[in-house]
């Protein structure tokens, strides 16, 4: 009497040799269209750098342009920055308090990257002056 095992083994032998038989009397063009017949996929790791690359900076271009946020800031010109600083020593004039960086930013909807920047030309012109440190940072006008 055979075995659970000797019969198991003799049924995925006789279901391995049927595959091999129905491929090798099979054609090429049946394979083919059997396997989808589209160029094969690439695999993970790095993509081509040629077109892959150009698509991502338009993409990012036109998102940036249509008003979509990106991860990327969008560069700004030197007069931008300093309509800015205008801007926020203006409104620290109005505060003797004085503000921290958040305030500012909440007022004029800046991002928080765009923040560093614009303070540190306003400190740089003397335009404003800061007390404390780090997130207790707080900027008055001069």
């Amino acid at each position: 009497m055979p075995t659970l095992r000797s019969a198991l083994n003799d049924l995925a032998q006789n279901f391995a040799s049927s595959i091999v038989d129905a491929i090798r009397s099979s054609s090429l063009e049946d394979l083919l269209a059997e396997g989808g017949g589209d160029a094969p996929r690439r695999g993970p790791g790095r993509p081509r750098g040629t077109s892959t690359r150009k698509t991502a900076t338009t993409a990012a271009r036109a998102s940036a342009s249509a008003g979509k946020p990106t991860d990327h800031l969008v560069r700004r010109s030197p007069e931008e920055i300093a309509r800015a600083v205008d801007l926020v020593a203006k409104l620290v004039k109005t505060h003797p308090k004085g503000l921290r960086s958040e305030e500012i930013r909440k007022v004029f909807g800046l991002d928080a990257r765009e923040m560093p920047r614009v303070l540190k030309e306003g400190l740089a012109k003397k335009l404003l002056t800061s007390k404390g440190q780090k997130r207790a940072t707080t900027y008055f006008a001069k």
